[in-house]
């Protein structure tokens, strides 16, 4: 209960704009105890939750998520909601596509959808270190560049947020006004360890150099200067052996200790998709020779650092919970499931609506089905990369989709087991799945299903519909972008290649069933192994597979009752203009039974059961007969009867 009641606190003083600091005032209570509060570390007696309610002017029972308040104020629109650009420039006219550094977007110009309350919540939180996980190209580079020029007292930033919603708050008096150490291990990738290892310390020793002046002030103690400048030696050789090594591992710890004895002020440490190194050793096989040195670079940077004042790392997931978070007892982990953060990575149906009302562009069925379809905390959240490229391209396409990037997911599933492949298939003849979820591990640390489910939903490949209980979540395919990338993943399961699986559903989409026969027998022919073709299960679940791409476009229904039994694969189409799809698949062991004859017996059991009685407009009634590698496809489309 304290943890739902910190949890509407939050949303409903949020909803009125409040401070954490002003509230504590009206209640008479230190900021620490009401912070406290909402962090569910405590709990307030029934006399202060009347007091919180009147200043709220809400009911107790609101407070505690009694009604629909809290998903009244999750709709409301934010203050300063969107901004275009900088006040007293000219309207802006084109997108900042790809552009990752806050400064740059607003001295351009660009549209910006406005985040900035993020800054204030960072500054509210009682959490020294925080985590937050999101998938990628939903803004976390922007945003952790935002924190950064907004606190770095070495700039003059105070222009940028003009028009938004900090620039109007009282949270700008911190503008500028700390020693900010921002690392962004966003292209901190490579082939081999050394390579890794190399542009990992790149990243460290440009921020040296961005305060190389300041390191060799007379305000910093000589054995620190002399200590900085072998960690820098080290950083610029690369070296990844021996004492260096270890000097370098110290290097984002000994630059917060040198900042902290100029500027007699504790360091804010920004750290931007600190998991990119995990995951390029992870994909290229050499994870074990480097997991130590990251580890104790960024453990040594967030545990025991008397320098830090705040911190905040963004990633896709929660790596080497054993080794970098161990003892770490004050770090907050945010994961797409919780309420912190939520609204700040993607965009929310206003700002997506908006945006694209100032292109001239309508927000309609077909657009929210392609990039809608995740939930934050609770918050529903487009995808907003994509939104971005419609804007400006006014097609829809699917720009999230990138197959490189999901080489670590096809790597977790090859090594996982039946029960994870058995529910993989569920969700995709169903759409969505109940499975275990282990959103706060890494699968490479503890792998099994639960973290690999973790993974796809960090990812960005599946979103959580529901948590029925602890760890155990209803998880769903979010939108047709998606499930293309599914497709992809579903031809690495089944060692068939993407093109020609593409192709075999396209055909398939369209009616043309003389390629789609000549596509199918062809995939069939090329599958690695015959011994995966055993019965007709195999090559059912085999094209069930295929058909995830199709979520969105039809209601894919397998083995279920339909007319008067149960049919293999029936594709409902959810546009009129598309046909809809019945397969019937039959196997045979007999290499001298007639194939053709026996997908036409298919063919008579779709029409003896009535398979079709539930559909409307053109149908593609489709037999597919086997045995091993040989097949025989034969069809009737009732638009051609």
């Amino acid at each position: 209960m304290n943890t739902k009641f910190s949890h509407c606190l939050m949303a409903l003083r949020r909803g009125k704009g409040y401070t954490q600091t002003w509230m504590a005032a009206q209640l008479g209570i230190s900021r620490s105890t009401y912070s406290n509060y909402e962090a569910g570390k405590r709990a307030p007696d029934f006399e202060t939750l009347e007091r919180i309610a009147d200043v709220l002017a809400c009911s107790v029972d609101e407070l505690f998520g009694r009604n629909n308040s809290i998903a009244i104020i999750r709709e409301e629109k934010a203050p300063y909601c969107i901004t275009s650009g900088l006040p007293g420039k000219k309207k802006a006219q084109k997108l900042g596509i790809g552009v990752q550094d806050f400064r740059k977007l607003r001295e351009w110009n660009s549209y910006y959808v406005d985040k900035t309350r993020m800054i204030e919540e960072f500054l509210e939180s009682n959490m020294e270190v925080t985590l937050i996980t999101r998938p990628r190209r939903f803004g976390k580079t922007l945003n952790m560049s935002m924190l950064a020029e907004f606190f770095d007292c070495t700039k003059e930033s105070r222009e940028l947020f003009d028009g938004t919603y900090i620039g109007q708050s009282e949270t700008m008096q911190q503008c500028n006004q700390h020693p900010v150490v921002f690392l962004s291990f966003l292209n901190a990738k490579g082939e081999n360890e050394k390579e890794l290892l190399g542009r990992v310390c790149d990243v460290i020793s440009l921020e040296y150099e961005r305060y190389w002046t300041i390191l060799h002030d007379s305000r910093i103690e000589p054995l620190r200067k002399e200590k900085i400048d072998k960690i820098y030696a080290a950083l610029t050789n690369h070296a990844v052996n021996g004492i260096e090594k270890n000097m370098e591992s110290t290097a984002i710890a000994e630059l917060c200790r040198a900042l902290q004895e100029y500027y007699k002020d504790k360091v804010f440490l920004i750290i931007d998709e600190y998991d990119t190194p995990f995951i390029s050793a992870s994909v290229n096989g050499y994870y074990k020779e480097v997991r130590g040195f990251l580890s104790v670079l960024l453990s040594s940077a967030l545990k025991g650092n008397t320098a830090l004042d705040k911190a905040v790392l963004t990633g896709i997931q929660r790596i080497a919970k054993e080794n970098i978070f161990s003892g770490l007892n004050n770090i907050s982990v945010c994961t797409v499931n919780d309420p912190e953060y939520a609204q700040y990575f993607g965009f929310t149906e206003d700002e997506t609506e908006e945006l694209l009302s100032y292109y001239g562009i309508e927000l309609t069925e077909e657009v929210r089905r392609m990039y809608d379809g995740y939930e934050f905390g609770g918050i529903h959240m487009y995808n907003p990369w994509s939104v971005i490229f419609y804007a400006s391209r006014k097609k829809l396409h699917s720009y999230w989709v990138n197959t490189g990037e999901n080489s670590i997911i096809e790597h977790a599933m090859d090594l996982c087991g039946g029960d994870f492949h058995r529910e993989y298939k569920k969700l995709l003849e169903q759409g969505k799945v109940a499975v275990m979820v282990e959103l706060d591990t890494s699968f490479f640390e503890k792998p099994g299903k639960a973290a690999l489910w973790g993974m796809l939903i960090n990812a960005g490949m599946v979103t959580v519909m529901e948590e029925i209980r602890k760890n155990y979540c209803m998880v769903r395919i979010p939108n047709e972008e998606v499930s293309e990338a599914f497709q992809r993943l579903t031809a690495h399961c089944l060692r068939v290649k993407y093109d020609d699986m593409a192709d075999l559903i396209s055909y398939l989409r369209t009616g043309d069933m003389e390629e789609f026969a000549y596509r199918y027998q062809k995939v069939i022919l090329t599958l690695p192994s015959y011994h995966d073709l055993k019965d007709e299960n195999s090559y059912h679940m085999m094209m069930l597979g295929m058909c995830s791409c199709l979520y969105g476009e039809y209601e894919i229904k397998s083995n279920r009752e339909s007319g008067e039994g149960r049919s293999d694969i029936i594709l409902r189409a959810l546009r009129d203009e598309d046909p809809n799809i019945i397969l019937e698949f039959k196997y045979t062991k007999d290499g001298n039974q007639d194939l053709i004859k026996l997908a036409q017996d298919g063919l008579k059991q779709i029409r003896a059961k009535k398979y079709d009685v539930e559909m409307k407009g053109r149908v593609c009634y489709i037999g597919l007969a086997h045995c091993g590698k040989k097949t025989e496809v034969v069809w009737e489309d009732s638009g051609q009867l």
